[in-house]
């Protein structure tokens, strides 16, 4: 290839959707040049409805996209309620119990993901970003000693090579270039299930001022979701154990009125609903494989954010969140190693490191929560629990399934160390049991329970900066030897620069 037709940008994004639109946006409002090649074209369909609080006011109010999300009209989601546990009347929290989410914060959405990442796509080139669609990426460029970007075909076939000083995999659990980072993906004993979903009209709606609340309801094979994602349309889902695949693989019309009649708070709420059928929404759809984890993050001129690194289980809706947080430390990453402030090691061992931890919390957390269930014929109660719990407060459940969380917690160690935590799994089984028999709908009965306790800041921190920015003081390295923020939240820096 001729210098004259050669190709170059600071960063290449592979994928388009909130993880890839996210990091390529903070980057490019640094004024370097960044491509996004994303082999579909927006918008389109994708899961992952139900958003977090630190997502909306504190990544995407740096992005500058969060004032466009108000005006989107998305379902208000106010926290979440459950009917998980012993007994069978469902619960709820609210993300306001939390000091952190409280007031204007105290809310996200639920989105049609085909709206939602096309407002981030779109706010992305109006920062700059070069967006290219169609493009279907198919390997990393591999210089001497590190990548140096991509080959790609475009619509019609013809192939292409753009180098970079980055390439970032934001294509999620389906990357063709994951593999190309070294290492290996691993998949969680505890976490090897199946989903089955698709999309009603007419479903019921949960009483004011829940009526936005996710429902998670737990069934003898599983646990179903439901997402008020508009006045009249649903989002409903089954995640079962994967030996039901042949079940799933056959007649999924009647597999799924079979699971939903086995969950009667979920065929309660559907009784008069009426699946859909045409459109975006009209197909039944199967995933697999929910939690899995890669065993490196990065290598030098590429680094995997969002589901091409890890993803886990989808029961507090962390999806978006951990795409849209790792695309944010990676983004710092990459913004402090082109201005020469921090070398690329140090940048990308902080994002590991803090991104690594994130996706740990929700791993323990999950394997805690699927404990607590006093039913041992439940597939998934037989998971083992390895939650943490310093803290005092016990609204961090609140800020846990906010997406406000943080912990040292090193992933290598959680099914080693499965059975350390029973006893506060049983603990929290009876405070959901006394929580639901408290006519007056308390949460005190939670705030005991040192399960709920475990106090988590990052998010909150990522929320907090973009809403106060330097007011928020000096950060502190959350790992020795570690980086820290810079007040802005777009830079990492050395803890003496402060």
């Amino acid at each position: 290839m001729s210098t004259e037709n050669r190709e170059e940008f600071d960063v290449v994004v592979v994928g388009g959707g909130p993880g890839g639109s996210t990091l390529a946006t903070l980057v490019a409002m640094q004024g370097h040049r960044v491509l996004i090649l994303e082999k579909e074209s927006f918008p389109r369909y994708q899961i992952g409805e139900s958003l977090l609080p630190s997502t909306i006011h504190g990544v995407c109010r740096m992005t500058g996209v969060a004032d466009d999300l108000a005006k989107a009209g998305f379902t208000l989601k106010r926290g979440g309620t459950l009917r998980w546990g012993a007994k069978p009347e469902p619960w709820t929290f609210a993300f306001s119990v939390s000091p952190k989410m409280a007031g204007s914060t105290s809310f996200a959405y639920q989105v049609e993901r085909s709206k939602f990442d096309k407002i981030l796509l779109d706010n992305a080139v109006r920062k700059g970003v070069e967006v290219r669609e169609q493009c279907n990426v198919l390997d990393v460029i591999d210089g001497p000693d590190r990548v140096e970007g991509v080959a790609y075909a475009d619509a019609d076939s013809v192939e292409h090579r753009v180098f970079a000083k980055f390439v970032v995999d934001a294509s999620g659990n389906k990357s063709r270039i994951y593999k190309r980072v070294g290492g290996t993906r691993e998949y969680s004993d505890f976490f090897r299930s199946l989903a089955l979903f698709g999309y009603f009209e007419g479903g019921k709606r949960l009483p004011e001022p829940n009526s936005g609340n996710i429902l998670s309801a737990a069934f003898g094979n599983g646990w179903f979701w439901y997402i008020p994602l508009s006045p009249t349309l649903t989002s409903v889902g089954a995640v079962v154990r994967r030996d039901m695949a042949g079940l799933i693989q056959g007649d999924q019309e009647k597999a799924l009125r079979n699971l939903i009649d086995e969950c009667p708070i979920v065929k309660d709420m559907l009784a008069d609903a009426t699946r859909v059928t045409t459109g975006q929404y009209g197909q039944l759809r199967v995933r697999k494989d929910y939690s899995y984890h890669h065993t490196t993050f990065w290598r030098p001129g590429l680094v995997l954010i969002g589901d091409a690194a890890c993803f886990v289980d989808p029961v507090f809706s962390s999806g978006v969140h951990l795409a849209t947080y790792s695309a944010l430390l990676a983004a710092r990453s990459i913004n402090s190693i082109i201005a020469g402030s921090v070398g690329e090691a140090a940048a990308f061992d902080e994002f590991e490191a803090r991104y690594r931890r994130e996706y740990g919390v929700f791993y323990e957390f999950l394997m805690s929560f699927y404990d607590m269930h006093v039913d041992e014929s439940s597939y998934f109660w037989s998971a083992k629990k390895v939650t943490q719990n310093r803290h005092s407060e016990l609204e961090s459940f609140v800020e846990l399934v906010g997406g406000m969380t943080s912990t040292d917690f090193a992933l290598e160690d959680a099914e080693s160390a499965a059975l350390r935590f029973k006893t506060r799994s049983a603990e929290f089984a009876d405070a959901i049991d006394e929580l639901t028999a408290d006519e007056e709908g308390s949460m005190v009965p939670l705030f005991r329970s040192s399960v709920v306790r475990q106090a988590m800041s990052e998010g909150a921190q990522v929320q907090s900066r973009a809403l106060l920015g330097e007011d928020l003081g000096p950060d502190v390295p959350i790992f020795p030897g570690g980086l820290v923020t810079s007040d802005d939240g777009m830079f990492w820096r050395v803890p003496e620069q402060m």
